[in-house]
């Protein structure tokens, strides 16, 4: 184990946290996971991405905690929700969804210092066939990429069960975007690869803390960013997915901090 500049115990460069450190983001991704929850009756077809964002912008005030990207880099919303080929860091907006639009809805709160980050996928009305396989997938790589997540495995690990089960599924994993560590922070070292060879890259160690967020493509897994300095759209015009869980490594596992409360996680209403 080496010590920070700030004397704090990390290994590899990355935050080590300790036991009692866990209640706080269990507190902090419970809230951001509550918050998803209770939108999914405000997404449908006619419904605005900008009404959606206000709405959870009020249920963070609410709740007493305060919004991580508003303010962010200019970023002036408390949400990114991304439509249909759009893959990550979509902008709330006027624009109105249409029947059989799937969106990823990404909140991040902070509660009493600790960050807490998810995604997952809704559908407005009536999900397309080609679009419930690509978020079906989606949702499974990253319950694969969570369950090699434990001590002694590699970050290598992680990227290898998502990426071997998705282009098994003839989809691809975007490899613009990648996960990263969280805690007292927004974002903090590792970058975690959705993609990668087993045994490579640093060990997982009990305390570290990171997000797993899969982005898959039903086509090609290039994107580009628009003009605006956010949305990141796949090349093709592809539909995209994505599920984030924040999670911390335990001595024999690790524990999902992001869980949803209500056990509506995947649009279909699974854990």
């Amino acid at each position: 184990m080496e010590q920070d500049a700030r004397g704090q115990v990390t290994k590899d460069g990355i935050r080590l946290y300790e036991a009692a450190d866990f209640a706080g983001m269990h507190k902090a991704g419970e809230l951001a996971a509550r918050i998803l929850d209770e939108i999914g009756e405000h997404v449908f077809p006619g419904q605005t991405t900008g009404e959606i964002d206000r709405i959870i912008e009020e249920k963070v005030n609410a709740a007493g905690a305060t919004s991580a990207t508003i303010g962010y880099k200019g970023y002036q919303h408390a949400s990114c929700i991304s439509v249909n080929h759009v893959v990550c860091h979509g902008i709330p907006g006027d624009k109105k969804l249409k029947d059989g639009d799937i969106l990823n809805i990404d909140v991040t709160v902070i509660v009493d210092g600790w960050f807490g980050d998810t995604s997952r996928m809704y559908v407005a009305g009536k999900m397309p066939r080609k679009a419930e396989r690509l978020v079906q997938v989606t949702h499974d790589a990253l319950m694969l990429g969570i369950k090699a997540a434990k001590p002694g495995n590699t970050f290598g690990d992680i990227g290898y069960a998502i990426q071997q089960y998705v282009e098994g599924h003839r989809m691809s994993v975007v490899r613009d975007f990648c996960g990263h560590g969280l805690g007292r922070v927004f974002h903090a070292p590792p970058n975690v690869l959705h993609y990668g060879r087993p045994g490579t890259g640093p060990v997982l160690e009990p305390g570290m803390f990171f997000t797993i967020e899969p982005m898959v493509n039903l086509g090609r897994p290039e994107t580009k960013t628009l003009a605006d300095d956010w949305t990141a759209v796949t090349r093709d015009k592809t539909l995209s997915a994505q599920f984030e869980h924040s999670i911390g490594i335990t001595e024999d596992g690790c524990d999902i901090f992001t869980l949803s409360p209500a056990g509506t996680f995947h649009p279909t209403y699974s854990a």
